[in-house]
């Protein structure tokens, strides 16, 4: 599946939380919402994304925006990862791939010529209204959250 497109509207989906609660992404309207799909809790990668957002979390705030992280892993996996490393934003297990393939995050993956699927860092911004403001493909895991960030801060200036 491809990438949704920018100025597209944000499909919307229901997934559970690490508390088992369900959220609808169509209940966040009025707020921007930073989606963002990741590989894997505790990797080296994905802990320096999450922490990165966590770290920019009250700016993110200040601009009404709403950070949720997608993966693959489940509940307990990610009440871990939020445990560990404090996170204070919703993380969401899509352990089918629906909501990974639907937003074109789950691909094929070549590593030292093994090829599988899974998913491939993926950031959306989504404004109040549910429609797609920005798409970051593959995303660098070290710069994803101040890139969003900038972009965020942009729009309001504008």
């Amino acid at each position: 599946m491809a990438y949704l497109e920018e100025q597209s509207e944000a499909l919307d989906f229901t997934l559970s939380d690490m508390d088992g609660n369900e959220i609808r992404l169509s209940s966040l309207r009025g707020r921007r919402v930073v989606l963002y799909f990741y590989p894997k809790d505790n990797t080296p990668g994905c802990t320096t994304q999450a922490c990165a957002f966590e770290k920019l979390q009250p700016e993110f705030a200040r601009h009404q925006t709403v950070i949720i992280g997608v993966s693959a892993d489940g509940q307990a996996s990610h009440q871990k990862f939020a445990q560990k490393y404090n996170l204070n934003f919703t993380l969401l297990s899509d352990e089918d791939h629906k909501v990974l393939e639907s937003y074109g995050a789950w691909q094929q993956k070549n590593m030292y010529g093994r090829i599988s699927m899974g998913t491939v860092r993926t950031t959306y911004v989504i404004d109040e209204n549910g429609r797609i403001v920005k798409l970051f493909k593959r995303a660098r895991a070290a710069t994803n959250a101040a890139d969003c960030l900038a972009f965020i801060a942009a729009l309001d200036k504008s």
